[in-house]
């Protein structure tokens, strides 16, 4: 059975998605991240990059979301959770699921873990001062460029949705008010209505 270390407000809750949307068997592991959990020594043998998610297969285990979600979504195909079928829809869905990890998630740390990046206290007060530039900037980029709509693919829903749904959720929290996007804020209405959504949140909330 897959096992996924999961944190109660983190991107780990992408994956979750999935695995439900997916149908799979799973277990849901807490590690809460707020109390440090994920720097514990038995944590840290499973992932020693000391991050969450982490999804235990019996093949290892896998780290990073957009990795996740990719295989998920190739695991149960037939969810229809990606383009499997076409090689460059597929290469369309991770380059979106990378600008998610590599960009936008980075530019959200900058509010609370500026310390992976300065020590200095100006430094860090500065780098929270532009989180909410930084962010609306990227998300106006999705709106603008990347969301197709309804989904961020287009007409079928895929691991992007969750994804996306996931960080944008983070808006309120970053200063950036989420109607300045409304393609993104409708989006984001949508996929928190799907039931798969809504029992992975319940899970998380301890509901």
């Amino acid at each position: 059975m897959l096992k996924l270390f999961y944190s109660p407000g983190a991107c780990s809750l992408a994956p979750h998605i999935a695995l439900e949307e997916a149908g799979a068997s799973y277990e849901c592991v807490r590690t809460n991240t707020a109390e440090g959990e994920q720097r514990r020594p038995e944590y840290l043998a499973i992932n020693p990059k000391g991050r969450i998610p982490a999804l235990v297969t019996e093949r290892g285990v896998l780290t990073e979301t957009p990795a996740i979600l990719a295989f998920v979504a190739q695991s149960f195909p037939e969810a229809r959770l990606a383009p499997l079928d076409d090689p460059f829809a597929f290469a369309e869905a991770q380059a979106f699921n990378s600008y998610l990890c590599s960009t936008v998630h980075v530019a959200h740390a900058h509010r609370h873990r500026g310390y992976r990046w300065a020590d200095d206290p100006a430094a860090l007060a500065e780098m929270t001062r532009k989180v909410p530039e930084t962010i609306g900037a990227c998300f106006q980029l999705i709106e603008d460029t990347m969301l197709r709509g309804p989904w961020v693919m287009g007409e079928a829903y895929t691991v992007c949705d969750g994804y996306l749904f996931t960080l944008a959720d983070w808006l309120e929290g970053d200063g950036v008010d989420p109607r300045r996007f409304p393609m993104v804020f409708e989006h984001r209405e949508r996929v928190r209505a799907r039931p798969a959504v809504s029992r992975a949140l319940a899970t998380e909330s301890g509901a």
